[in-house]
């Protein structure tokens, strides 16, 4: 994505190109800037202007690291999309704490890393705030401060179609990690980032935040937990310079899609069902939405291109939460 604090800019541009004339006032920028032809349709080629024009503190190449010298901690982040936060984010620089309960795969994920002293796991149950302060404080021990803190870690319960038959004890397990595992930390990242006056709190939602019937009514009502606090925790944080957010995903095919289900029913072919069923619901037709899609997502809200978004719910449903699903015009 480009950098929102460049629009006036790009508009400018683009408006030049319309009419076939760029009126070019700096020399400096006339000479560091070189506008080639297309012999076959006479357009400039935008990108490289673009990206010869844009500021320097906002690169737009994809080669540029966007979180050099961050740090950041990831709860979740042993499978799934967790694990693609983790990934993207030391691709792009950062130092990256990772934590979770899957320890086996934790481990997994780590040795990936053949020994990186960048990356490095911890065992958090996000349910103790213990747990959660304790891994703050250990990532401010390894890394020397904490940047950007990401509360990936959810579960989806079980599916029950009857609300008479709804097993409380399941729907205290969804809130307690969903909603409480999450403000536990927003709270202790909040912590280490108020002195400091900056940093960035990203967490997963869900496209259920914002709809009903897609998923159990404790998953349901989790998410939508999640954006309340994700706005009422920016509405505080903003005074201290620290930008809070939440990312809201259509169905991705993860092992978390499949957790309900009994350990040997959690095959490719059930897999290869769910997604048939979110394609053929999807309304963005032609792909199939992955965990690194949405990586990319908070990779933008944890960098500096977003540094003036907060309070925000970025939908990465291909437009779902957009349309009707009940009444369609196109067909």
């Amino acid at each position: 994505m480009y950098p929102t604090d460049g629009s006036a800019c790009f508009i400018d541009v683009i408006d030049d190109i319309k009419i076939n004339k760029i009126n070019v006032q700096n020399e400096s920028f006339r000479s560091s800037t070189e506008w080639n032809r297309n012999p076959q349709n006479s357009r400039f080629d935008i990108g490289e202007a673009m990206s010869s024009s844009y500021p320097s503190c906002c690169p737009s190449s994809s080669s540029f690291l966007r979180l050099q010298e961050k740090v950041a901690l990831v709860t979740g982040g042993a499978s799934g999309i967790g694990e693609s936060i983790v990934r993207l984010f030391h691709k792009h620089g950062a130092k990256v704490c990772f934590a979770d309960v899957q320890d086996n795969l934790a481990q997994e994920v780590l040795e990936s890393f053949t020994g990186n002293p960048n990356v490095h796991y911890l065992h958090c149950d996000v349910t103790s705030e213990e747990d959660v302060s304790r891994a703050v404080d250990l990532t401010v021990d390894k890394f020397g401060t904490l940047d950007i803190m990401v509360n990936n870690a959810g579960i989806s319960g079980i599916p029950c179609p009857d609300i008479r038959n709804v097993d409380m004890r399941d729907f205290e397990k969804v809130f307690n990690v969903n909603v409480k595992g999450l403000f536990h930390g927003m709270k202790h990242a909040s912590r280490i980032m108020i002195p400091l006056k900056k940093g960035s709190i990203i967490s997963i939602c869900s496209v259920a935040s914002t709809l009903g019937g897609l998923g159990p009514h404790a998953y349901t009502g989790s998410k939508h937990a999640v954006l309340g606090l994700t706005r009422n925790v920016a509405a505080e944080l903003g005074k201290h310079g620290i930008r809070v957010n939440c990312v809201s995903p259509y169905a991705v095919p993860t092992g978390l899609s499949l957790a309900h289900l009994p350990e040997n029913e959690r095959t490719e072919d059930a897999m290869a069902g769910l997604r048939a069923f979110s394609g053929k619901q999807a309304n963005l037709k032609g792909m199939e939405l992955t965990a690194s899609e949405v990586a990319n997502a908070v990779l933008f809200l944890a960098s500096d291109e977003a540094r003036y978004v907060s309070g925000d719910n970025l939908m990465v449903d291909g437009g779902f939460s957009s349309s009707n699903h009940s009444f369609k015009v196109f067909r």
